[in-house]
């Protein structure tokens, strides 16, 4: 990760006068050594590592840092550390800027399925410590309901929506499956019980899909499997105190701003198991002026959707 990159810094502080999103994101997007040279580099994100550590009463930033990899890719958490990773982030983009005497005011902020919660730190909605804890215990509910009803994501390229529902229609026989996250013009993924996700992958396939790609998610989020997860962990944000957001947040479900904490509760009762509108929540920041987008995480998975939407706008990853 070298966000740290003089050319980096220097891009985000042309674009920090500028109508701009942050945008956070989802699982997927963990690998093997995020964050390390994040860490050695701020002593911002140095901060944010050390508070998770003591958080989950576990060494998370060394299994961001070093693995295993079969323990980062576990639901239960890959989620903390890419929610952490994007946090340290952002704090020492902020630390960076500091020193340059400017700020980051963006016009909103957004995520990618999981990155909703990063995002909700992000305007403040939330404490990290209680952000933290949230996606643990999301993971959690999340991994147990996978081995209940084994599950997963594929990525379909290439293909309409419409082929695609029809595809999951079928393969329905064998199972529950259907689309999860609508990313990109010509970009869906799909969500489901394993035998049904096999089914409507191959159907796919036979249609003339580009590619579709099994993804490294070991349940099927964002679909009615999650639908005993998504009940446990509504009654959790229940009891959560919210605060109104400081920078508007673009909602994954319904992909409009939301202002307010009824909005958001509204919004993160259905987020387990509705869809992620990822196009429309980048469409609705283009309709409102955004002309600028920077993700913060690893990878840089938002920033190729984010081309394929609207092709030209200024995008920039911290993780190059």
């Amino acid at each position: 990760m070298k966000l740290l990159d003089p050319a980096v810094i220097g891009t985000i502080i042309g674009m920090s006068s500028r109508r701009i999103a942050l945008v956070f994101p989802g699982q997927g997007s963990q690998y093997v050594g995020m964050g390390k040279a994040l860490h050695d580099a701020s002593e911002a994100a140095r901060e944010v590592f050390k508070r998770a550590d003591e958080i989950l009463g576990f060494r998370l930033s060394h299994l961001c840092f070093s693995g295993p990899e079969e323990d980062l890719q576990d639901t239960i958490n890959a989620q903390p550390a890419i929610f952490t990773v994007s946090l340290a982030t952002l704090a020492a983009i902020k630390e960076k800027l500091h020193e340059a005497g400017v700020k980051l005011n963006p016009s909103f902020v957004a995520g990618h399925s999981l990155g909703e919660y990063t995002a909700l730190v992000a305007a403040n909605v939330i404490d990290f410590e209680d952000g933290l804890r949230l996606v643990r215990e999301r993971g959690r509910l999340m991994k147990e309901e996978g081995e209940k009803i084994p599950g997963g994501m594929a990525a379909v390229i290439g293909l309409d929506e419409e082929v695609i529902q029809r595809a999951c229609e079928e393969a329905s026989s064998e199972g529950i499956v259907g689309i999860a996250n609508s990313n990109s013009p010509g970009q869906i993924v799909i969500s489901g019980e394993l035998k049904a996700l096999h089914r409507a992958m191959e159907l796919l396939q036979q249609q003339g899909a580009k590619k579709v790609i099994k993804l490294p998610i070991s349940i099927a989020s964002h679909s009615p499997v999650m639908q005993r997860a998504a009940a446990q962990f509504a009654e959790i944000v229940s009891h959560m105190k919210l605060r109104d957001p400081q920078i508007p947040i673009v909602a994954n479900v319904t992909g409009q701003i939301l202002t307010n904490v009824e909005d958001i509760r509204r919004e993160l009762s259905h987020h387990i198991t509705g869809p992620v509108q990822w196009t429309k929540s980048i469409r609705e920041m283009l309709s409102h002026g955004t002309n600028g987008f920077i993700e913060l995480g690893p990878k840089r998975v938002l920033t190729g959707l984010i081309q394929r939407i609207s092709p030209g706008v200024d995008t920039i990853s911290t993780d190059s």
